[in-house]
């Protein structure tokens, strides 16, 4: 993606202030599986831009989160 650092900054601080509202808690699926959708549609679409580019990264540079979120994944469905 071609946003600059403080467009990231400015995703993660608005990801954070709506999955802290989130009127599931800790009990939320992934956004993808949820059936309120918090986010604006552009900050979703921001979000899944940026999940396209870290996704396949994410094995390389921490398999044990990318581990984590695929399990979640699954069981969450």
């Amino acid at each position: 993606t071609n946003e600059n650092p403080e467009q990231y900054r400015q995703l993660i601080d608005y990801a954070e202030q709506r999955l802290t509202h989130c009127r599931y808690g800790e009990a939320k699926p992934s956004c993808k599986h949820c059936t309120t959708h918090c986010y604006k549609p552009d900050m979703r679409k921001r979000v899944r831009e940026v999940m396209r580019w870290t996704g396949p990264r994410m094995i390389l540079y921490s398999p044990k989160a990318a581990l984590r979120h695929i399990w979640e994944c699954l069981k969450n469905k």
